[in-house]
């Protein structure tokens, strides 16, 4: 049955596939295993494929896509650029893919198994909650003057959420943004991170 994935669990399978035979990167600018930023970019480039959909708020992936990221980083560890690579993958067909990222059947098929899955996080809420100790007994007062009041601490916080979007900038956000957000930002960013690179404004180019 043909899978369809979250990132984790696409992740997952590339790095299996890559265990096997992969002398990893030729350089400390390649990553020697793809994180979510890289397929991320990937993506942006038209080296992978964008998501197959969205399960909530999750985009899924599946075969094709495993292959090109395999494909990518065995091509990388030859010492091939990215442009090389995308002038060689970009719009290559299934069977070409294979070709190149040698990935077993078994990680192509089927949905992710347990041993796929990140392990469950506890249902904190639904837990039985510990028995408090005993409340200690008050202190005894040594003034009859009232306590200080404590600061008030200023109500204009609030968490920030910050993307980065490869060469080392860094787009900050007043909310933490979605797996979807994710990956229209990063589509949308694309002008932006060819303007700095052009003005040689990045750390190092592009990322990995």
């Amino acid at each position: 049955m043909v899978g369809v994935w979250t990132m984790d669990d696409l992740l997952t399978r590339v790095h299996r596939a890559l265990a096997a035979e992969y002398p990893g990167a030729p350089n400390g600018r390649v990553r020697e295993l793809p994180d979510r930023r890289a397929v991320r970019w990937y993506t942006t480039t038209g080296l992978v494929d964008r998501p197959s959909g969205m399960r909530g708020r999750n985009a899924v992936y599946g075969r094709r896509h495993l292959l090109q990221i395999v494909a990518v980083k065995r091509r990388q560890a030859e010492g091939r650029s990215l442009a090389e690579i995308q002038a060689e993958l970009a719009g290559a067909t299934d069977d070409e893919l294979s070709a190149v990222a040698r990935v077993p059947e078994s990680l192509l098929n089927g949905t992710p198994s347990a041993v796929d899955a990140a392990p469950a996080r506890p249902r904190f809420w639904a837990a039985t909650p510990a028995a408090l100790p005993p409340p200690a007994p008050p202190a005894p007062l040594v003034s009859a003057q009232p306590a200080p009041a404590a600061p008030e601490l200023s109500t204009g916080l609030r968490e920030l959420g910050g993307i980065a979007l490869g060469g080392g900038a860094i787009l900050v956000l007043p909310t933490r943004p979605g797996e979807s957000d994710l990956e229209a930002i990063a589509d949308a960013a694309q002008p932006l991170l060819t303007l700095l690179a052009a003005r040689g404004l990045l750390i190092d180019g592009s990322p990995a």
